[in-house]
């Protein structure tokens, strides 16, 4: 994923030229997002989310989760 720190972490993935996953991080208490949401935006289950936080998971993997879940189009 690339990433962009601003006050808040922001993630996405980019998958043939086009944005298919963002989520984002807050540094601060008040802006809290709570581990649920983020793994809802990451469009998976929380095996695989527990899978991709200790780096079980590869990027192809990952991106076979989202061709399964009809994120994105299977390749060619």
């Amino acid at each position: 994923m690339e990433t962009r720190d601003s006050g808040e972490l922001h993630a996405w993935l980019v998958h043939e030229g086009k944005v298919v996953v963002r989520t984002r991080r807050s540094h601060g208490k008040a802006k809290y997002v709570p581990v649920d949401k983020i793994r809802c935006q990451l469009k998976v289950n929380e095996a695989q989310f527990f899978g991709l936080i200790a780096c079980h998971v590869s990027k192809q993997d990952y991106l076979q989760i989202l061709i399964d879940k009809g994120v994105i189009s299977k390749p060619n």
